[in-house]
Formats: structure tokens, C-alpha cells, sequence
């Protein structure tokens, strides 16, 4: 996890998988804008050279008053493997 990056894309929590792929919680909305719009997304691609391009598909959203809000709402969802094995499951992904 890289301070630097996490300021100029949004991450707000990354993590990477057992079989590969990377967890990651980006803030989606302008920084200083409120509601805080957040997603939890898996990059498929992570270690690829197809890895920077598009963005990777979104499996939770949510809308907060503060980026730690945000991260509070989408993490536990994000430090389970069982979770993000269904929400992938659940829209076609795996």
C-alpha cells in the first residue's frame, strides 16, 4: 500500500487475494465533495501488464459522510474471502 498512489487514485484499502487478484476500497467522488462515494473492487488482473488499463468492475457501493465512514461501511466485506467469493460469484466474475 503506497500513501503516495492512495492520494492520486482514491485507495483507501488494498489487500491482495490467495489466487491472485487484489481487494481494493477506492473513494470514486471528488476529494473535499460530501457524500463520500466508495467502492469495493477486484482487479482481476493484478501483476499483468493489462493491470492499468480500464477500471476494475465494482462488487459493493456506498455513499458516506467521511472517507473513514466509507472504509468502516465496505472493509469487512473486503477482509473476508467467503464475502468477496460470493459477491464475485453473484455478478458473473468467477
Amino acid at each position: 500500500f503506497c500513501p503516495q498512489r492512495a492520494m492520486q487514485d482514491g485507495l483507501l484499502y488494498e489487500r491482495p487475494l490467495a489466487h491472485g487478484p487484489i481487494v481494493r476500497i477506492r473513494r470514486t467522488s471528488e476529494v473535499g465533495l460530501s457524500p463520500v462515494t466508495a467502492v469495493l473492487e477486484i482487479e482481476r488482473r493484478a501483476g499483468t501488464a493489462r493491470a492499468a488499463r480500464g477500471m476494475p468492475p465494482a462488487l459493493l457501493r456506498c455513499e458516506a459522510d467521511s472517507e473513514t465512514e466509507a472504509l468502516a461501511l465496505l472493509e469487512p466485506n473486503a477482509r473476508d474471502d467467503a464475502t468477496v467469493a460470493r459477491l464475485m460469484h453473484d455478478r458473473g466474475l468467477r
